[in-house]
């Protein structure tokens, strides 16, 4: 299934989990936080998959030692965070916690870990103050920050001479920090955002907003929305005649593991992001037919993103055989290391975030295509980070 929706019900994703009792003591404890309902189920799946794959291909083991996987399905709901992420260190007592796709969730996540000393590792959530004033030694993000994607295309639709652009999100850290970044940027480049829309979170009845975009007839659109909502807001604003009419700008969620849902509705959209379809080098194409291959569909970014947190990890637990009890030398390892990703090779800054190339994509035939190189190892300034 070509960059489909994969929606994947909690109980079959969390039947799929090889859970194991605690009496397993030689093992590697791997919890992972993540959504496998709701708006965001279909990210948590891939994260999941890809992470399972890249420890199965390190002959299933960590540093020489068994994994042992735990999960909760955070089901994208900040008020939870907490207690599901308690659940994990407490009655688990998990060696490291792979979590979240939802900003809010992170954060609260990540409040947990720096207080407990828990080694996490954040294969999507973007929140700038997970590795900005929240940084830690333990907190490691393999995906990207809400400000490297955002503020890689404000360049971007500046370049395109568009003077006048109305920015659409959901209204929670995650959207509202996608939008900063952009406005960052494009604000240096000389243009202006003349309206700020926010929906509630995880509301996907546009229509409203749809209207009042016609009727202010800026140059361009930016939006934040993934999963389901960027389903029916492509859609939607196709519906509405804006398509063709006012070129769509977006971070590259919009269109990752959504372009068979949308269909022709995407063709045209502009997006940036740390990874595209077809980048056609061997490290690439060998991680998407294994991945095709296991799970009859096409990676996508989360996919990508859940495999390097297993690639992290794995780079962490080979310093120690394993044992996971020197956390100083498997963080050092982790600083160290430099990632071997389908995405293109990237390094941990200071701050603990990916220091990595940031594509423009265009939406062709069903596929993320590659047009160049929007940000050439974009490192986030982490303001705000003492470590």
């Amino acid at each position: 299934m070509r960059n489909g929706l994969r929606w994947v019900s909690a109980a079959m994703v969390l039947s799929a989990l090889p859970f194991v009792s605690h009496a397993v003591e030689s093992g590697v404890k791997v919890g992972f936080m993540l959504p496998y309902s709701g708006t965001y189920a279909a990210l948590g799946s891939a994260i999941t998959n890809a992470f399972k794959m890249a420890i199965n291909e390190n002959g299933g083991k960590l540093g020489g030692r068994d994994v042992v996987y735990y999960a909760v399905d955070d089901a994208s709901d900040p008020s939870k965070a907490v207690s599901n992420a308690n659940r994990l260190i407490k009655r688990d007592d998990v060696d490291v916690i792979v979590g979240t796709v939802h900003s809010g969730v992170a954060v609260a996540l990540a409040k947990v870990a720096k207080e407990s000393g828990t080694l996490l590792i954040v294969p999507n959530a973007g929140a700038n103050e997970v590795t900005g004033v929240m940084c830690a030694p333990n907190i490691f993000r393999t995906s990207f920050s809400n400000w490297q994607t955002s503020y890689a295309m404000g360049n971007v639709v500046a370049g395109h001479k568009h003077k006048k652009v109305v920015t659409v999100t959901w209204k929670y850290a995650g959207g509202i920090q996608q939008i900063e970044g952009f406005k960052e940027s494009f604000e240096k480049s000389g243009g202006e955002i003349i309206k700020e829309m926010y929906v509630p979170f995880p509301n996907v009845e546009f229509q409203s907003f749809l209207t009042e975009i016609a009727g202010l007839k800026p140059d361009a659109v930016y939006v934040f929305f993934a999963g389901g909502g960027a389903v029916k807001f492509v859609k939607d604003y196709a519906a509405a005649g804006l398509k063709g009419k006012i070129p769509l700008y977006s971070p590259g969620f919009l269109t990752d593991g959504t372009l068979e849902a949308q269909g022709t509705d995407a063709d045209g959209i502009l997006t940036t992001l740390h990874y595209a379809d077809g980048l056609n080098t061997p490290r690439d194409n060998a991680f998407r037919a294994a991945y095709a291959r296991d799970f009859k569909m096409e990676p996508d970014v989360y996919a990508v993103q859940g495999y390097d947190a297993a690639q992290l990890l794995i780079a962490g637990a080979k310093a120690t055989r394993g044992d996971m009890s020197k956390k100083s030398a498997v963080i050092a390892a982790m600083e160290s290391a430099t990632i071997d990703s389908p995405r293109g090779a990237f390094t941990i800054s200071k701050a603990h975030n990916p220091v990595q190339d940031i594509y423009l994509r265009k939406v062709e035939g069903g596929h993320n295509t590659v047009v160049g190189v929007a940000a050439k190892a974009l490192e986030d300034p982490a303001p705000g980070c003492k470590m």
